[in-house]
């Protein structure tokens, strides 16, 4: 070999290091308009309860659903209106459960009982939905976050309170205070709850309404929900099942007059 010819460095096309492999883009599935929309909504929704809405872009929400950026904004326009009907959906499922608790009838004790045990239900079942809910919202939403809907709870709790003070003989002018110490103290103690998870939750209801009940002179030590508050919980979360009317059971001892104290209150008694 001549002086001045180069040696070429892998001759023969020779590699001694490892060889890195070129990534391969999984193939995108085709889907339907609405099937491709309902799979971006999924993906969007584990990302923003795992990272929050800001740390979430449009790039990881296309890569995570196998697809180009484009198609996000082809059905959404954007992040936000992605967000928006995710959060949509969980403030529609989550604030009709709470409608149908507080709409059932019954003694008042059973009533805040079945509410309770259905936010905890809803923690329970759609928690990415409920970490959604509860983190910050953009700053240019102004509806359909949490706040807002345990606004809405509260006002429903009035009405029930206003009329209850009345039958009882207090101020009704005072229930908007009431329902807003009450459904406050609900859903402050359902955000401890999610990351929580212990004791289980008709533990924590029992407790809440030992509280909210009976105060705090007249705490039981060993409360316990009463077996309506349990049937309501257990029809919830299935499909097709509707809120049961209120009846009487012989599993609901029968108290004659409402007591701070009393165990189980009768159904259809205040």
């Amino acid at each position: 070999m001549s002086p001045g010819t180069s040696v070429p460095k892998n001759p023969g096309g020779r590699h001694d290091g490892p060889v890195a492999e070129t990534p391969k883009r999984v193939p995108r599935t085709r889907m339907s308009g609405r099937e491709r929309r309902e799979q971006l909504l999924h993906v969007a929704r584990s990302l923003f309860a795992q990272k929050g809405f800001d740390a979430t872009s449009v790039e990881e929400i296309a890569t995570r659903a196998g697809v180009s950026k484009p198609v996000v904004y082809e059905h959404f326009g954007g992040k936000e209106g992605v967000y928006a009907v995710i959060v949509d959906r969980e403030v529609e499922t989550l604030l009709a459960a709470l409608t149908g608790a507080l709409s059932r009838g019954g003694h008042p004790k059973v009533t805040v009982q079945a509410t309770a045990l259905t936010l905890l239900d809803y923690i329970e079942s759609h928690t990415d939905g409920f970490r959604i809910l509860v983190r910050d919202s953009p700053v240019a939403q102004s509806t359909g976050t949490f706040s807002s809907l345990i606004g809405d709870v509260a006002t429903q709790v009035e009405h029930i309170l206003a009329s209850t003070f009345e039958r009882q003989g207090l101020d009704p002018a005072v229930a908007p205070i009431y329902a807003q110490m009450l459904v406050g103290m609900i859903a402050l103690t359902g955000q401890w709850w999610l990351e929580a998870r212990s004791p289980d939750k008709q533990t924590v209801a029992a407790h809440l309404v030992n509280l909210a009940w009976n105060g705090l002179r007249g705490m039981e030590g060993a409360p316990s929900l009463t077996p309506a508050a349990l049937r309501v919980s257990g029809q919830r979360w299935h499909p097709d099942t509707h809120d049961p009317a209120p009846t009487k059971s012989p599993d609901d001892s029968a108290s004659g007059t409402a007591h701070p104290t009393e165990a189980h209150p009768t159904e259809g008694t205040s």
